[in-house]
């Protein structure tokens, strides 16, 4: 049966499930009240306490958070898949963050978030203290599996160490990862951190990825109901394949490295039985990204 995100009720329903695994149950929406097949990807929201109300960083955010509740139905689940704060993840910076995003929790909306390299694990749970489990499946790792009617998300934890670059999933991390997914092998796997994997990509991005790419992808490339890895980290909007799984690279909300390329936005997915049409949202309604939908096919 499918399981989403109850917002208000994390801690509980985490220490409820039991054999290490962390998912959410939708328990005060009505299923009406949601859109089940539509899930917002965002990523590298980089916020900090210095950042002025109506500076572009925190303006873009808030963009996609009125976007979302604009919508006629709720999504399946919203997804801000790391970096959340600007530089090394300090309190003031997780407070504007959770003020940003407060009236997305105010009205119900299904909301998850991810760690990265610029952010720092204890102050995150200092403050946001609802995203800290009594007794986390790993510890040290913020985690979790997100169901929904078309696919399950499995949440990872790739912050190896603050203000540095590269990305880590580590065993005990893998040994979880591989028994939730074969405690769940009935539906499409999307997997979801925030550094890239230096695999089936642009070598250039391969340094700042997940030093443990390919002892991750030994175990996601034999498990068949594994269908796609997305992440951020780059700031840039990109797809890729390895060994059939899709590999999405969403935009960042932020800022970009160089704008003659890149800008920021953010990710509608929406899924069917087979596969996912992104639709690209831009802060730059002009920008070439603006509009487009890529079909992708899960393999087989």
């Amino acid at each position: 049966m499918p399981i989403h995100l109850a917002s208000q009720s994390r801690r509980e329903f985490l220490g409820s499930l039991g054999a290490g695994i962390a998912a959410f149950s939708l328990q005060s929406t009505q299923a009406s009240e949601i859109d089940a097949d539509l899930v917002y990807l965002l990523n590298d929201t980089h916020i900090s306490e210095k950042h002025p109300p109506n500076s572009p960083v925190p303006s873009h955010l808030r963009e996609v958070v009125d976007e979302i509740l604009g919508l006629d139905r709720k999504p399946a689940a919203v997804l801000i898949n790391g970096d959340l704060a600007l530089k090394d993840g300090q309190p003031g910076d997780y407070r504007h963050f959770t003020r940003l995003i407060a009236p997305l929790r105010d009205a119900g909306v299904n909301l998850h978030l991810t760690l990265g390299n610029h952010d720092h694990r204890e102050v995150f749970y200092n403050v946001l203290k609802e995203e800290k489990t009594e007794n986390p499946p790993v510890s040290s790792r913020h985690l979790a599996v997100v169901q929904t009617r078309r696919a399950n998300f499995f949440l990872l934890d790739s912050l190896k160490e603050t203000m540095v670059t590269q990305g880590e999933i580590g065993s005990e991390q893998l040994r979880w990862l591989t028994a939730a997914l074969d405690a769940r092998a009935d539906m499409p796997a999307i997997i979801v951190a925030h550094h890239n994997p230096r695999l089936g990509g642009d070598p250039n991005h391969f340094p700042g990825g997940l030093i443990d790419s390919q002892t991750l992808w030994n175990q996601l490339e034999p498990r068949r109901h594994v269908k796609a890895y997305t992440h951020g980290h780059i700031h840039h909007w990109s797809l890729a394949k390895h060994q059939g799984i899709h590999i999405i690279n969403t935009p960042a909300t932020s800022y970009v490295g160089n704008k003659a390329i890149s800008t920021t936005g953010w990710t509608r997915a929406r899924f069917s039985p087979d596969g996912v049409a992104l639709h690209i949202s831009t802060n730059d309604k002009q920008h070439r990204w603006n509009g487009q939908v890529k079909e992708l096919r899960w393999r087989g």
